[in-house]
């Protein structure tokens, strides 16, 4: 059975790029991994849905919902404010 993503990132090194790979059934899970991809600057390299390549659209629609997580978790702490709270004033999901 095939997993429902496989994100496939690099992890920088000095001289070369180690090539790596999340395997998930969750969505939700795929989104946060995605996240954290984000947050610590590594490139993603591709998100396969079910053994096959996202299109353009579909992988900008989750990165975009990664990057709307990570600003909420950010806003939330400096403001020090809870996620509903920024949801609600920012419109950042979370």
């Amino acid at each position: 059975m095939l997993a429902k993503y496989i994100i496939e990132y690099q992890v920088q090194f000095r001289r070369h790029a180690h090539p790596c790979q999340h395997i998930t059934d969750d969505p939700v899970a795929a989104t946060e991994f995605l996240a954290e991809l984000l947050e610590r600057g590594f490139r993603v390299c591709g998100i396969q849905h079910e053994g096959m390549p996202l299109s353009a659209s579909e992988t900008d629609r989750l990165i975009k919902g990664a990057a709307s997580m990570l600003a909420a978790k950010h806003v939330s702490r400096s403001l020090g404010i809870s996620m509903e709270e920024v949801g609600y004033r920012f419109g950042f999901s979370g």
